[in-house]
């Protein structure tokens, strides 16, 4: 299944500008099977998710949360409480307390902006489930390091997303998953499980 799981909207994230319909849209034209709508530091609630899903029931839509962890943004998956993961928490409280909620934990853009990525590994441990190696917002530079730290930390998953601020970018990456994804908990088991390859879809839409 195809699935970009990092995206925000002019909702809930300020310097986004997609309205979340025309990004539910978008994501259909590109071609992709479900969405993960990511926030800064919010969580979509139900009642939220399913009007979209009654908007456009061929497509699977989940939420998680892009937290502003100290020293770089995570995406968060399968979480229930957003309010224990604060603004500038720590990698490793956060990673913690991810996992304490059943959930997924992917740091989102690795070295982007010069953040000493390997550095916080070493100096706060976190229990990081896989990292992003590809997204609208990462360039050639960032993908072939994101793609070494795949072959140095192994038991990291992938993850393909567009990180899509606008209508016109969801879907220019995307998850390809060996898996069938209809929940939280399946998103969940696919990523800890790493069944997704990252991948470009040279099919996305274009404005």
């Amino acid at each position: 299944m195809k699935f970009d799981l990092h995206m925000h909207t002019a909702r809930h994230s300020s310097d986004a500008e997609s309205d979340p319909f025309e990004l539910v849209k978008a994501a259909m034209k590109a071609g992709l099977n479900g969405i993960v709508i990511t926030e800064h530091d919010w969580l979509w609630t139900e009642p939220e998710l399913e009007e979209l899903r009654a908007f456009a029931p061929g497509l699977v839509i989940l939420a998680g949360v892009e937290v502003t962890g100290h020293g770089g943004d995570v995406l968060c998956y399968g979480i229930s409480d957003p309010f224990a993961l604060p603004r500038g928490i720590g990698w490793r409280e956060l990673t913690r307390e991810v996992h304490r909620q059943g959930g997924a934990c992917v740091a989102a853009h690795p070295n982007r902006w010069g953040q000493p990525f390997e550095k916080i590994l070493r100096e706060q441990m976190p229990e990081l489930d896989g990292i992003e190696v590809m997204s609208n917002n990462m360039d050639a530079d960032l993908r072939a390091r994101a793609a070494d730290l795949l072959t140095k930390y192994r038991y990291f998953a992938q993850l393909g997303n567009s990180d899509s601020h606008e209508p016109h970018t969801v879907g220019c990456c995307y998850t390809d998953f060996d898996a069938e994804i209809r929940t939280n908990a399946d998103l969940v088991a696919a990523i800890q499980g790493k069944k997704g390859i990252a991948k470009v879809n040279n099919h996305a839409h274009r404005t």
